[in-house]
């Protein structure tokens, strides 16, 4: 390999690790739009960590192919801190601060989320050879998202979140949008379609079309019939 080209390729692997590392700048960011009340602010923060840099970084990654170029640095335990920074700290502090859930239980409600993500993120099995999650993903960000818009009751939310963290810890297969081949295309375009009607109902705040919001579950849904479809096809 000529030098020239292998300072190249170490540049792009570098970038990519960058692209992922500012997942967490832009969690720090939602962190203080929540703390201002700024909760669209949060929610538009979440959807580009998750929606954009979470999307595209895993791609790059494989393009670059920076587990060879900079086999020194591991990519997925940053990619994983970050994560568990968007998709469950920064949701869970925005569920506390924008009241989803009876101010005399949130304090003792949250930590079942934080503990049980926190485990599943650190086992081994957090995700199958074949690209499926193990257990609920802990997409708390959309959790917080349909409490938040949807202005579901309290008491849902409570048993709602509970499941949910009992879930993480339940290994059945989901999905992994955009590397699970099993419809894949239609899951990736169907996809799409899901964020750009986040994105509307995010723009509509604090009056967004109930009807629009009735939709967009439609994507959860399909998601979730389909991981549980495809987890009874493997057993």
């Amino acid at each position: 390999m000529k030098r020239g080209e292998g300072v190249r390729q170490r540049v792009m692997a570098w970038a990519v690790h960058l692209l992922t590392a500012s997942g967490a700048v832009i969690g720090v960011w939602c962190l203080v739009a929540i703390h201002r009340g700024d909760y669209r602010g949060a929610f538009f923060g979440m959807l580009l960590a998750a929606g954009v840099v979470d999307a595209v970084d895993g791609p790059l990654a494989r393009l670059a192919r920076v587990k060879e170029v900079l086999p020194q640095f591991d990519g997925t335990k940053l990619d994983d801190i970050v994560d568990y920074l968007n998709f469950v700290i920064v949701p869970i502090v925005l569920i506390h601060e924008a009241n989803l859930l009876p101010a005399s239980v949130s304090i003792w409600i949250l930590p079942f989320p934080l503990l049980t993500s926190a485990y599943r993120f650190c086992h081994i099995a957090a995700k199958t050879p074949d690209h499926f999650f193990t257990g609920f993903p802990s997409y708390w960000n959309i959790l917080a998202f349909y409490y938040y818009v949807g202005r579901s009751p309290l008491w849902f939310n409570v048993i709602f979140t509970l499941f949910a963290a009992v879930m993480v810890l339940v290994p059945i297969r989901y999905i992994y949008p955009g590397r699970t081949r099993i419809l894949r295309p239609l899951t990736i375009g169907l996809g799409v379609l899901w964020a750009a009607a986040l994105l509307i109902i995010l723009w509509q705040l604090p009056d967004p079309s109930p009807s629009l919001i009735a939709w967009s579950l439609l994507y959860p849904t399909y998601y979730t019939v389909l991981s549980f479809a495809m987890h009874w096809r493997f057993r």
